[in-house]
């Protein structure tokens, strides 16, 4: 295969999609002078995020990860009662989360004093695994929350998740950060947890270039969360205070651009979802697999992902910061696709680092189906239980999938990849 030549301005994995709308809410804003944390910006997106994720109440924030965070303290104290002023509303009590996934997903959890115990990916979905999930409530059955991802916009079965809690009097948070607009049998995502919170970050389907919202169906938990996200500032002349507040609260010129994507949620999807089936049509006949879409699911395609076929696998290390590999024929590793593309000035990653495998978190656990999953550095060590998240990390990547790549751009991304294989 002949030499690829690189593109002249960069291909972005995914990048902000502006269409004009944006900046008219954005000048509003402006001329009015509404330029904090109140004003119709707000009050707009709040009331579109509701109806699109089908929930009742939603609260803008200045992240999905502040979002998370007051779901966990709305589930702590739901749970546990309010804690001490120097104490988290989880502190001491154990958390399954999910193990592969953004570490966003779970920091909230520490943040209020939890313990994680990390829940193994389900191969054929690449999400929680309901069945890991299970065994985790026969080994602790005195948790009672739930933190659980949908990754890369493509749901596994949360309404499974969702029962499961039930069964086991749990709460559930869902983390649709990256889902917004993917649905489950015709249910929005976001829609299925307990709390739940959805992303406008830079890279999502669609952007404020920041900014989040907290989604309940409970007019109070909602009234909390905003109140919290306020510095929990009381109702008083004077500034009153009698518990921990926070500066979440989302601004009206963040709210602006949101409000002016969101009528572009569907066409974005559109977009992404062609992404998704030129490589899926391009890589065929290659030992690769996409990202798995789950029977009843409809995905966002947020970001288009790869995993390479065990026997097509050549050898590939890697330690917290560097990879390394060794060149076979016909074989190949995420680490040389991710070269290659790079190498024609496009943007790809590896998929989500497992949680179970991070510095900060490798002495907790992980369940899998079978038990305990020990990790030790970056050796992996079953404790009867096969550790399918550090195994998906291996072999996949993330492959560009910036809605505003041409075909053109993308059959040379292709290329690059098929490359790899020679």
């Amino acid at each position: 295969m002949g030499k690829i030549e690189p593109f002249k301005q960069k291909v972005w994995l995914a990048s902000p999609t502006m269409h004009g709308e944006e900046l008219e809410y954005v000048t509003e804003a402006y001329n009015t002078n509404w330029m904090s944390t109140v004003g119709k910006n707000i009050n707009e997106v709040e009331k579109i995020a509701a109806e699109k994720s089908e929930v009742k109440y939603a609260v803008g924030l200045s992240c999905c990860t502040a979002a998370l965070h007051l779901c966990c303290k709305l589930a702590g104290e739901r749970l546990y009662g309010k804690p001490a002023i120097s104490h988290g509303a989880l502190e001491g009590r154990r958390v399954f989360c999910s193990d592969m996934t953004f570490d966003a997903t779970l920091n909230p959890v520490v943040y209020e004093g939890g313990i994680p115990v990390f829940i193994d990916t389900d191969r054929d979905t690449w999400n929680m695994d309901p069945v890991a999930l299970e065994k985790a409530f026969e080994m602790y059955p005195e948790v009672k929350l739930v933190v659980s991802a949908e990754l890369y916009g493509f749901p596994g079965r949360m309404d499974e998740i969702k029962k499961i809690c039930e069964k086991h009097g749990a709460l559930l948070i869902e983390d649709a950060a990256e889902a917004m607009g993917a649905t489950i049998d015709g249910r929005q995502c976001g829609s299925f947890g307990d709390y739940s919170a959805v992303s406008y970050n830079g890279n999502k389907i669609i952007t404020g270039s920041s900014g989040g919202c907290l989604l309940t169906n409970s007019l109070e938990d909602a009234n909390k969360a905003r109140k919290w996200s306020t510095q929990a500032r009381e109702n008083a002349a004077w500034y009153q205070h009698e518990e921990v507040g926070y500066n979440y609260r989302m601004s009206n010129v963040i709210a602006g651009v949101v409000r002016g994507q969101y009528p572009h949620l569907e066409e974005h999807i559109a977009q992404k979802k062609a992404i998704y089936e030129r490589y899926k049509e391009g890589l065929k006949g290659l030992p690769v697999k996409m990202n798995p879409i789950v029977e009843g699911t409809e995905p966002n395609y947020w970001l288009s992902a790869l995993i390479i076929d065990k026997d097509a696998m050549c050898k590939q290390v890697r330690n917290d910061s560097e990879a390394l590999y060794i060149k076979e024929a016909g074989k190949t590793c995420p680490t040389e696709i991710l070269e290659a593309i790079a190498s024609i000035n496009a943007e790809g990653r590896p998929i989500w680092k497992p949680m179970h495998m991070q510095p900060m978190y490798r002495m907790h656990e992980c369940v899998g189906r079978a038990g305990s999953i020990r990790c030790r550095t970056n050796a992996y060590i079953a404790g009867g239980a096969e550790d399918v998240g550090a195994d998906i990390f291996d072999r996949g990547a993330c492959l560009p999938s910036d809605n505003k790549m041409t075909e053109e751009q993308q059959e040379r991304i292709i290329w690059a990849i098929r490359s790899c294989f020679e």
